[in-house]
């Protein structure tokens, strides 16, 4: 199953007090494969877009997704969108959101798994606070549809 998540209004780009904080402090976000967060996009950027392929299989009439993407165990699985900065001892990670599976519509999930479409996640990335997004992403601030 193909996914691409897009996020806008990346908190290094708002008026936020700790922007400017965030864009010297070389802050990226990447997608987590496996322990790694790879495809970085700087805390400034207008926007960020991931495309990953992840497994799919039928588990007693569920849909059930794997593969280095997908991170947690079968019933609460979900993808993450790590925050941090590379400096001389690599990425340095601070902040993760969680983008769960079973936030996306059944039917989505299904359709997507079958070969129809891709699977399109769309969020902002500042959260409340002004800082990068964390913690789980639910609906509606993260709105999934097949493209």
């Amino acid at each position: 199953m193909r996914i691409r998540i897009e996020g806008d209004s990346l908190p290094g780009r708002t008026g936020a007090p700790q922007a400017e904080r965030l864009r010297l402090g070389g802050v990226q976000v990447g997608v987590q494969r496996r322990q790694e967060v790879v495809d970085l996009v700087a805390v400034h950027e207008d926007r960020a877009v991931w495309e990953i392929e992840v497994d799919t299989r039928e588990v007693d009439g569920l849909v059930d997704v794997g593969g280095p993407w997908v991170h947690g165990r079968p019933g609460a699985r979900f993808l993450y969108l790590s925050w941090g900065a590379t400096g001389t001892g690599g990425f340095a990670m601070f902040r993760r959101a969680k983008l769960m599976f079973g936030d996306i519509p059944g039917d989505l999930l299904r359709a997507t798994a079958g070969g129809t479409g891709v699977l399109v996640g769309r969020l902002g990335l500042t959260g409340p606070d002004g800082g990068p997004v964390c913690a789980r992403v639910r609906p509606p601030a993260i709105t999934w549809t097949v493209e």
